[in-house]
């Protein structure tokens, strides 16, 4: 392991410049040292994920700018979906919506949702049917694409305030929970609320909150803190997606909104086609972490607001 500076450049070293393990299908496979995409420019890893050279989850990528998780589907169903994320905002918050074109305008310059990702899920009937690292293929002109907020962002400042985030200390995947509660409906999409988990002193979990609220369009405040049994969860060792972390003495789980949970609710809408990201291979924006609110509320953004499916065309 490589030594490095203290807090913050100790925590992002820990994640990103020694080399990680990288599990798949449950096997560890071989160590991937990420220190040359560091400080690489998100067009420079769009192209480098565009042209297939390299397979991996992002953090730690293009150091400071937002990354964001994905969902595409026919268009018949945008709308409920749309509504779906707005009765949901922090654990749906809407970056951008793509109809009829895979091109991204707001958050990248010359962005592909079909090439830019290095992972997809693709879900027939509600099923995880294949992985694939294209779907430019699948891609269809009545089709309409979302980017959804990523927690990555959030971690950051998390770090640079001295909090340790357990499953970059691990070099692991951040534990996700289903929980007991449901989110809101709207026409095919339900389901329970997927939460992430984070251990820390109960010091640490009120400065995160009072960190967290700055960030509503990647997920926001906790929306739980303390015992796991309270929101559904038997086994907090026993994560639902990702992987189990260490909780220390003193310590408590703090639970933030996740971005699968538009998984989850695809998983019950049962359409006939959906394509998302695969978890942890996030589309990697052109807007820094620190930027992100305001550009948003450039565009006239707010994190409840109704999306106009047209004006987005």
């Amino acid at each position: 392991m490589r030594e490095a500076g203290s807090g913050f450049g100790r925590q992002w070293i820990s994640l990103c410049i020694t080399e990680i393990q990288i599990r798949k299908e449950g096997m560890w496979l071989m160590p991937f040292n990420i220190e040359p995409y560091i400080h690489i420019s998100p067009e420079e890893i769009r192209v480098k994920i565009r042209n297939n050279e390299f397979n991996m989850p992002t953090a730690g990528m293009c150091q400071g700018y937002a990354q964001a998780n994905l969902v595409v589907m026919p268009g018949i169903y945008a709308d409920y979906f749309i509504e779906y994320a707005q009765n949901n905002p922090y654990a749906c918050p809407i970056l951008e919506v793509l109809k009829g074109t895979p091109k991204t305008k707001d958050m990248a310059e010359d962005g592909d949702i079909t090439t830019d990702i290095c992972e997809y899920y693709v879900y027939r009937n509600g099923a995880l049917d294949d992985i694939v690292n294209d779907i430019s293929g699948m891609w269809e002109q009545d089709f309409v694409g979302f980017l959804l907020g990523c927690s990555f962002s959030f971690e950051e400042a998390l770090i640079k305030a001295g909090i340790e985030m357990r499953h970059l200390t691990q070099k692991c995947f951040v534990p996700m929970f289903k929980t007991n509660i449901k989110t809101k409906k709207a026409g095919p999409f339900e389901g329970p609320l997927v939460c992430t988990m984070r251990p820390m002193t109960p010091e640490n979990a009120k400065l995160a909150c009072e960190i967290t609220r700055k960030f509503p369009y990647v997920h926001g405040t906790p929306i739980h803190i303390g015992s796991p049994e309270d929101i559904g969860i038997e086994d907090v060792m026993n994560p639902d997606y990702g992987d189990a972390v260490e909780i220390r003495e003193g310590e408590v789980p703090v639970f933030w909104p996740c971005g699968v949970t538009p998984q989850a609710a695809v998983e019950n809408a049962k359409l006939p086609l959906v394509l998302t990201h695969s978890p942890g291979h996030m589309f990697i924006t052109d807007i820094k972490n620190t930027e992100l609110n305001a550009f948003l509320e450039s565009k006239g953004r707010r994190n409840d607001e109704k999306i106009d499916l047209e004006r987005n065309t």
